[in-house]
């Protein structure tokens, strides 16, 4: 095998699964995403260049005559297919028919006509779970022949983010090939704490712009009345502790004993992890994402670090842009993690067995 390891990525976004795949020994010969901000980032912080396209009108030959190989010659394929479609947050978001959902069959079909080494399919915890059941089951009865198939839940947390999020990784490797896969292990013993990934960071200027010397380090404007509603919440507290004539009018008539979104207005512990970092992190209306001491959301800056992405990768957009970028990106590390992984693999390693997942049925195991 060449040590030269090539890879596609699909659906790349702001380029976080490359990011990793790079630092894992892997060169992203093309990458694609359709939004335009997306691939504005990636370009400013990789040597080779993402393509702004439709997924789902490319084909393999395409891919294949891009790359310059034959079908079954690339060494690994990714792609992440947007996961808002099977979101927690959209109640019955699976029975829909979203048409991010069907991307998913799309990547598959080009999977199929490319035959990489290796593919990775990565989305949210939750298709792994009931919601994606049909599609999981598609994808095997289709890859299964050709494919070790090796379904995992991973936690940030356990790959050095101060993040306890969660996502379904699925990565298939050819059945030729002389290795298997093993899911890598935890990275760290103790989780890294919010203090630790962004206590060093200055305070954003109060203006609102960028501080100089740390890339979108800026806060959002936020109302003089949410202001105060904020100071009341201590390190892990939320709503429930504003007092109730600053509270909204919808939280003076929520039960505080029925729960509620507790997260709401909620603050970060220094000495805790945060959760998912989402798009709306620039807002504690939305979630967790107050600044353990200031009175603020956090910056993307900050949400960046928590998503393991270093202090020189700069993002580009306007604030919309920017906080979904970051909100919907691959931790860097836990890509890297799965990337030496993979690279083991296809070097002849690894002890994985055929029996982790290889038919429709077995899926159950992660359902």
């Amino acid at each position: 095998m060449s040590d030269k390891l090539r890879c596609i990525e699909l659906f790349c976004g702001c380029g976080g699964m490359s990011l990793g795949l790079k630092n894992a020994g892997f060169s992203v010969e093309f990458a694609a995403d359709l939004e335009a901000s997306a691939v504005a980032t990636y370009n400013k912080n990789f040597e080779r260049s993402a393509t702004q396209a439709d997924v789902n009108k490319l084909t393999p030959q395409q891919l294949l005559s891009i790359v310059d190989v034959e079908r079954g010659e690339l060494d690994l394929m990714s792609g992440g297919p947007p996961c808002q479609g099977f979101s927690k947050q959209r109640r019955g978001a699976h029975l829909l028919e979203d048409k991010r959902n069907f991307l998913i069959k799309d990547y598959v079909q080009l999977i199929d006509g490319v035959m990489p080494k290796a593919f990775i399919l990565e989305n949210v915890a939750v298709f792994g779970q009931k919601r994606g059941q049909a599609y999981l089951e598609e994808l095997s009865a289709a890859l299964h022949d050709e494919y070790y198939l090796n379904p995992n839940f991973y936690n940030s947390a356990d790959f050095g983010l101060a993040q306890t999020r969660e996502r379904f990784i699925l990565v298939g490797i050819r059945r030729d090939i002389a290795g298997r896969f093993d899911a890598p292990k935890p990275s760290v013993k103790t989780w890294k704490t919010v203090k630790e990934a962004i206590g060093d960071l200055p305070p954003p200027p109060s203006d609102c712009s960028e501080h100089p010397n740390y890339p979108n380090h800026m806060t959002t404007r936020i109302s003089e009345k949410n202001r105060l509603r904020f100071s009341f919440v201590p390190q892990g507290g939320g709503w429930k502790d504003i007092p109730w004539e600053h509270r909204l009018e919808c939280h003076k008539v929520t039960d505080p004993k029925a729960g509620g979104w507790p997260d709401v207005y909620g603050r970060l512990s220094w000495d805790k992890q945060c959760p998912t970092i989402t798009g709306g992190f620039d807002s504690f209306t939305r979630g967790r994402y107050g600044h353990p001491e200031q009175n603020r959301a956090l910056t993307p800056r900050e949400a960046a670090r928590l998503q393991g992405f270093p202090d020189w990768f700069v993002f580009a957009g306007n604030r919309h842009q920017v906080r979904h970028q970051i909100g919907n990106a691959v931790p860097p590390p836990l890509a890297q993690a799965i990337g030496e992984s993979i690279k083991t693999a296809l070097a002849g390693g690894g002890t994985a067995q055929e029996s982790v997942t290889t038919t429709a049925s077995q899926f159950s195991l992660a359902i």
